[in-house]
C-alpha cells in the first residue's frame, strides 16, 4: 500500500494534466452533415446517373468547406424537412434555394448570402396574357412549393379563388399545363433553368412579371454557434474574393 504522501502526489499530477489538456483548445470541427433538396435544378438536385445531389448550393457548400478545413457529407432532405431536421440535430448546414427571411431567422442563422434573386410566375404556354404584378391573377387558383416563402406571401395578398401547394416544383408544372391551376409560382432561377432545359413544354415562364419577394439565399445552421459561422463567412469572403463563387454561379448558368 502506497504512502498517504505518495497518492495525494499522484492526485496533483494527474490534477495538472488535466488543466494542461483543457487549456489546449478544442479541434474545429472536421466534417459537418449538409442537407440539401432533390428538386431544385440547379441549385440542389439527384444526378440520375451518379445518384449524388449536385448543383449551385452542393458546389459552393464544398468549396467552402475545402477553404474552411472541413468536409461535407450531402444528405437527400425534403425542403420542408430542412430547417426541422437542422434544429433536430440531424443535419448540421443547410444548402438549398432558400431564401432569408425574418420569420426563419428567428429559429435558424443565416450566412453572408451566396447568391439572390425573386419568385418567377409560370402559366400554360398557350396563355398569352401579359401578368406583370399578383393583381392580374385576381380570382384564380395559383400555387406554390409547400415551405417556401411564397405560400404565405400569396395566401397574405389574398385575391386568390385558391393558393395550392406542391411538393416539388415539376408537380405544379404537371399541375399548369394541365389546366387544373391558372399560374405556379417558384424560385425563378430554377424555374428559368428547369424551363430552358425542356422540363415541361406546356408551360411558359412569364418573363414581364416583376418580383417582389427578393431575398438573398446563404448557407443555414443552428443558431448559437459563432465560432461555425465565423468559419462560413470567413470561407465566402475568400470565395468572393478569389472569383471561385462567381465561377459557380457562371457554371450553373445562374448569372
Amino acid at each position: 500500500m502506497k504512502p498517504f504522501h505518495c497518492l495525494f502526489k499522484h492526485l496533483l499530477g494527474s490534477v495538472a494534466l488535466a488543466a494542461t489538456l483543457g487549456a489546449v483548445p478544442a479541434m474545429a470541427q472536421s466534417s459537418y452533415n449538409v442537407g440539401a433538396t432533390s428538386t431544385g435544378v440547379p441549385f440542389t438536385f439527384l444526378d440520375i446517373k451518379t445518384n449524388k445531389l449536385q448543383g449551385m448550393m452542393v458546389d459552393t457548400v464544398t468549396a467552402v468547406g475545402n477553404k474552411a478545413g472541413f468536409s461535407v457529407n450531402i444528405q437527400q432532405t425534403p425542403f420542408a424537412a430542412l430547417i426541422p431536421s437542422l434544429t433536430g440535430n440531424k443535419i448540421d448546414i443547410i444548402a438549398a434555394a432558400m431564401l432569408k427571411t425574418e420569420a426563419r431567422a428567428q429559429i435558424v442563422d443565416f450566412s453572408d448570402p451566396v447568391y439572390s434573386y425573386g419568385e418567377g410566375l409560370f402559366v400554360n404556354a398557350q396563355d398569352t396574357k401579359s401578368y406583370k404584378t399578383l393583381d392580374d391573377l385576381k380570382g384564380e387558383i395559383v400555387g406554390a412549393q409547400v415551405g417556401t416563402v411564397f405560400v404565405d406571401a400569396l395566401n397574405k395578398k389574398g385575391g386568390f379563388k385558391e393558393v395550392k401547394t406542391y411538393d416539388s416544383v415539376a408537380d405544379m408544372m404537371r399541375d399548369v399545363g394541365l389546366g387544373r391551376i391558372k399560374a405556379g409560382f417558384g424560385d425563378r432561377p430554377i424555374v428559368a433553368y428547369q424551363l430552358s432545359q425542356g422540363a415541361n413544354p406546356q408551360v411558359r415562364l412569364v418573363k414581364e412579371y416583376q418580383s417582389t419577394l427578393m431575398g438573398d439565399v446563404c448557407l443555414v445552421i443552428r443558431k448559437a454557434d459563432p465560432k461555425l459561422m465565423e468559419r462560413l463567412n470567413k470561407a465566402i469572403a475568400e470565395l468572393k474574393a478569389d472569383g471561385t463563387l462567381a465561377r459557380i454561379v457562371e457554371q450553373w448558368k445562374l448569372n
